[in-house]
């Protein structure tokens, strides 16, 4: 059998995350949907989206990556929230027998205000 073979980002809250305000985290989500969106131009994200209601709350998000490892971790590292210390960026590699998953390139959110209207 053959496998496809996809690198998963895990974004974690880390237990030392540092407290903001309201308006900086604000700000930082807006910065974070940006950073995607923009690594899904790329080609680089296939899919993504935040966890919600889950046993573990300090997971708060997936992404799939055509990317290999190694550039997961470079581009993440860049991550506004990342580098802010709100998220952690775990990265895993994840196979999937060959054509089991399918990626469609649709458009996402730069800002909760364009999640929230849905424009």
């Amino acid at each position: 059998m053959r496998f496809d073979q996809h690198t998963v980002v895990l974004l974690v809250r880390p237990d030392d995350a540092p407290d903001l305000p309201q308006d900086a985290l604000d700000r930082l989500q807006d910065a974070h949907l940006a950073h995607q969106a923009g690594l899904v131009e790329q080609g680089a994200v296939l899919a993504a989206g935040p966890f919600l209601g889950g046993d573990d709350e300090r997971i708060r998000g997936i992404a799939v990556l055509s990317v290999d490892p190694q550039m997961a971790r470079e581009l993440y590292a860049n991550d506004p929230a990342v580098r802010a210390g709100r998220l952690q960026a775990q990265v895993l590699s994840w196979m999937v027998p060959e054509g089991n998953v399918r990626f469609e390139q649709v458009a996402v959110p730069r800002s909760m205000l364009e999640a929230a209207t849905g424009d």
